[in-house]
């Protein structure tokens, strides 16, 4: 379908691009790209044509079956290690429902999903299997930032009503603590073999933060625990302190500011991802114009780094094993990956003059750089 048949709504957040890529996204030939696009900008819903022919096409797609031929059995899939990898299946379903694979799209994905809710610990928590420095031998236990990646999928993927992830969630915000930097998530040591994440033990974790923040985001207002706009703040902080409180193997320079793909961890566009979810941060009586500040550098940091003056994202950092997906290059811009960008950047619509007004080159990095914008990085790593 043409892209003169869609109403395309005037935004401010387009002002911030040199020119507007929507009418690119809704002929790439990528079918993700135009359902990311008709769904997440124009706001179309799941039975409209144009929408059930993309999630169709996206279905019998060669890269979605890909992905789908890549989970690996959730019992003994002891070959992917670290939660930042692309190939931990958690990651894999999160870049499956990127693309827009839902509930009871495939029965692969929902035979793995089975299988992460037969296996969660008494305390609520979910659990993964597998070998770690602590254990030579593979076993199951959880570790926070695997476990709410967990929960996280499951919620996703339809599941948010089974009492098995009720009780995760209820966990998850038990677990939420009074750390160094204020009410977050730290890092807790693995239920099995003892084995802890670096950093102070009284600091947050950045990581499994955000990744909590953002899963209670995809609930309804009334399903989330109190606080979580301050722990929102609290993250939000470890951005503003970057210089004088960097979180240990957590920084804010180049690689913070340019996405890797596919987006797996701890960087710039999972922060805005996490906390645009959050609209109290920046609208409203009780936002903090701080706050407002240091969400503005962010945004503008995602489109300085990221989007070029055609309003398109070519990838400047890629995981390795992704080639023949269009985010996982480096010479042409990827549909799939301007679309997800841009998702992000128009929650912040009406901070679209605060975003302006930002000059990144005269923003600091963790280490106190200049923040001057840089070409991207080459960097590549088996998934």
């Amino acid at each position: 379908m043409p892209p003169q048949a869609f109403a395309l709504p005037n935004a401010t957040w387009l002002s911030l691009l040199g020119e507007d890529p929507r009418p690119w996204l809704l002929v790439a030939d990528d079918p993700a790209a135009r359902w990311v696009a008709l769904t997440g900008l124009l706001d179309l819903p799941p039975d409209y044509a144009a929408v059930r022919e993309a999630h169709a096409a996206m279905l019998s797609d060669t890269c979605t079956q890909a992905l789908l031929e890549r989970l690996a059995d959730w019992e003994a899939n002891m070959a992917v290690s670290g939660h930042n990898s692309p190939g931990f299946a958690p990651n894999l379903l999160h870049l499956l429902a990127d693309r827009g694979l839902q509930a009871r799209d495939d029965s692969r994905v929902e035979h793995v999903l089975d299988q992460m809710l037969a296996h969660q610990a008494a305390s609520g928590h979910f659990m993964s299997y597998g070998t770690s420095r602590a254990a030579s031998a593979p076993v199951w236990g959880w570790l926070l930032c695997d476990s709410h990646a967990i929960v996280e999928v499951l919620v996703r993927y339809g599941r948010g009503e089974d009492l098995r992830v009720r009780a995760a969630l209820a966990q998850m915000g038990a677990d939420l603590a009074l750390t160094a930097q204020g009410p977050a998530w730290p890092c807790i040591p693995h239920s099995a073999t003892g084995f802890r994440g670096p950093g102070r033990k009284t600091d947050l974790c950045p990581q499994v933060t955000l990744e909590a923040l953002r899963t209670f985001g995809r609930l309804p207002a009334d399903r989330r625990p109190d606080g979580l706009l301050e722990t929102a703040r609290v993250l939000l902080r470890v951005w503003q302190r970057r210089a004088t409180e960097k979180p240990y193997m957590f920084g804010h320079g180049l690689g913070f500011k340019t996405v890797k793909w596919p987006t797996t961890w701890y960087g710039v566009a999972s922060v805005l991802d996490a906390l645009g979810r959050y609209p109290a941060l920046w609208c409203g009586a009780d936002a903090d114009p701080a706050d407002r500040r240091a969400l503005a550098e962010l945004a503008a940091c995602l489109v300085a780094y990221t989007v070029d003056q055609g309003g398109r994202v070519t990838p400047g950092a890629v995981f390795r094993g992704f080639e023949e997906f269009s985010f996982g290059q480096k010479k042409q811009p990827s549909a799939l990956a301007t679309a997800q960008v841009l998702t992000i950047l128009r929650r912040f619509d009406d901070l679209t003059e605060d975003i302006r007004a930002v000059d990144v080159r005269r923003l600091g990095s963790s280490r106190g750089g200049t923040g001057s914008v840089q070409p991207p990085r080459v960097t590549h790593r088996t998934a």
